[in-house]
């Protein structure tokens, strides 16, 4: 790496008073939060100072959970496999603090930001324009009953900054970043900062695999943090996947937790040109994962609430298949609890 780059990338983290690693040639793209204005009727971006809803009360507890679906961006029926999808992540026993979403195509991506459900309870990381670099991107959406705006007052749970970085990639993919404030450990007065990655690793057993080096950069990011995790999309399809996350110092979650499971979260229903794969992972570091369980995703008209009557979307329909067969995604989706470790 030259100087330039380094000194570039402490510029960088200079200015947006935040920990980046200077040993990567890097260029972090940082973005703005958005918060649905009733007002404009537009997702604008949250600016410090301001909150939509008075955060609840939550002890001292820096646990949090978070929620990762890869929900298929080339699949028929897309308006019926979102609904539903947000009507499950919504009606969950358990509270989510952080949904990842991959694959999330411009037609998904509106829907989403329609949902009343969403724009009442949610930031996120993306608006209604937000470029699609091809046919899909990452999504990231925090809590709003959790956490809230940057600098608005003393909520030890408050939103960090948000950015992308590009990966070296067959298919242009990038990683999200975002980092949140929660309370320290050992200090119930001060706040301590948690890194998240949203990623969608390159797909298919292509040779030379980019994988290796994009999970490098992503734990780079988190070392410079000191904790954080990285979800998503691992598409862990060569024998070399199956070290990467403890070669780069993270702890898979789920060989944490529950390693005598297979924890399949793609092809198990054995009609996949491929072998059942746990494509789908969350790896920590400096976290404690305190739960992971896989959500399975359903068929259309199979669930409860298949509508949302609360949507004022006036998206066209299109000429979708009509097939009651058609599942919410090919992925399921996992839901993992964390905490700092002690």
């Amino acid at each position: 790496m030259d100087i330039y780059a380094r000194v570039r990338m402490s510029i960088t983290s200079w200015k947006h008073d935040t920990p980046l690693p200077t040993d990567l040639s890097a260029d972090p793209k940082f973005q703005c939060w958005h918060q649905f204005n009733p007002n404009s009727k537009q997702w604008d971006p949250v600016s410090a100072n301001e909150t939509a809803e008075q955060p609840h009360a939550d002890g001292a507890s820096s646990d949090l959970v978070l929620l990762t679906w890869n929900i298929d961006a080339l699949s028929e029926r897309t308006q019926e496999r979102v609904t539903e999808i947000l009507t499950f992540i919504t009606q969950l026993n358990s509270k989510v603090d952080v949904i990842f979403l991959q694959e999330v195509s411009q037609r998904a991506l509106r829907l989403i930001l329609s949902d009343e459900r969403i724009r009442r309870s949610w930031f996120s990381s993306e608006h209604e324009n937000s470029p699609t670099r091809h046919s899909f991107m990452t999504m990231t959406l925090v809590s709003k009953t959790r956490f809230r705006s940057p600098g608005s007052g003393m909520s030890r749970f408050a939103l960090g900054p948000v950015w992308r970085v590009a990966f070296p990639s067959h298919f242009g993919r990038d990683v999200l970043f975002c980092d949140l404030f929660v309370p320290s450990a050992t200090d119930a007065s001060s706040t301590t900062r948690v890194r998240l990655a949203n990623v969608h690793l390159d797909s298919l057993p292509i040779k030379p695999s980019h994988r290796p080096k994009q999970l490098s950069i992503v734990s780079s990011f988190l070392r410079s943090a000191g904790r954080g995790l990285v979800a998503g999309d691992f598409n862990p399809v060569l024998e070399e996947d199956a070290a990467l996350i403890e070669s780069n110092g993270l702890t898979d979650a789920w060989i944490a937790l529950r390693a005598e499971e297979p924890g399949y979260t793609w092809g198990a229903d054995g009609k996949q040109r491929f072998p059942p794969n746990r494509m789908d992972r969350v790896a920590l570091l400096g976290l404690k994962a305190r739960g992971i369980e896989i959500l399975e995703a359903q068929r259309v008209g199979e669930s409860d609430g298949q509508q949302n009557p609360q949507s004022d979307t006036n998206i066209p329909e299109s000429q979708e298949t009509q097939s009651t067969v058609t599942p919410w995604s090919d992925h399921h989706g996992l839901l993992c609890s964390f905490g700092l470790e002690e």
